[in-house]
């Protein structure tokens, strides 16, 4: 009976917001015209629908030149990837690569590795600063919080998360048709963050349908520290 009233207690004092657990961000750097990506987007749609992950695809476009043009990619997909390259210490960029929590990464073609890293990052100990969206989603506030050596960063980023089917008619994917799931449409730097309550502006979104996330990560490519999402 004690334990159950001090259960309660603990219920009652602490926010609900404190009590869930930040998401484990696992994010898939992909082509349409990637021989080798093909299987990985169907295992990121399967860790798209496990409670806890936030699964996120971003198309690059370095491999458009062998002979289809990725019709989700942007250079900004990129750029993010790069400066994952240069944090993590990697050689260069490749895909099909995964990212988690911007902490650490794996070839994609490689599942059970992948799903063993998710779960490690899922029991992990986090202590994210407070994020709120206010102004019905053209703000959020991130609160107080620790910041890594290096400083840290605020991120913007939409994605679509309907599934959807591209039929590659060239290159070495030609005649297959390549499903993809939570497609990033926008990724913005929204400025800095640096240990202290900030309020920062949200643009509205290019398209409709899209689902909005915001990122306090290390900067240039750190880990993630804190996650809050929101439809819309």
């Amino acid at each position: 009976m004690r334990k159950a009233a001090l259960l309660s207690l603990i219920l009652t004092v602490v926010p609900a917001a404190a009590l869930a657990r930040t998401p484990v961000v696992v994010e898939l750097y992909t082509a349409q015209g990637c021989a080798a990506c093909v299987q990985p987007a169907a295992h990121l749609a399967k860790l798209a629908e496990e409670p806890g992950v936030l699964a996120l695809t971003f198309p690059v476009d370095y491999w458009d030149y062998l002979g289809w043009t990725d019709t989700f990619a942007k250079p900004e997909f990129a750029d993010r990837q790069k400066a994952y390259v240069a944090k993590l210490d990697l050689r260069e960029p490749y895909t099909p690569q995964v990212v988690i929590d911007g902490r650490l990464q794996a070839s994609a073609v490689k599942p059970d590795r992948v799903d063993k890293l998710v779960k490690d990052a899922e029991r992990l100990h986090l202590d994210p600063p407070d994020m709120r969206f206010l102004a019905r989603g053209k703000r959020i506030d991130v609160g107080s919080g620790r910041v890594p050596r290096g400083g840290a960063e605020v991120w913007l980023i939409r994605y679509d998360p309907r599934e959807q089917d591209v039929a590659v008619k060239s290159g070495d994917n030609r005649g297959q048709t390549v499903v993809q799931q939570n497609v990033v449409r926008e990724v913005k730097r929204l400025g800095p963050w640096r240990g202290r309550p900030a309020s920062y502006r949200l643009p509205a979104p290019s398209e409709p349908g899209l689902r909005t996330v915001v990122l306090v990560q290390g900067a240039h490519g750190g880990r993630i520290l804190g996650v809050a999402q929101r439809k819309g």
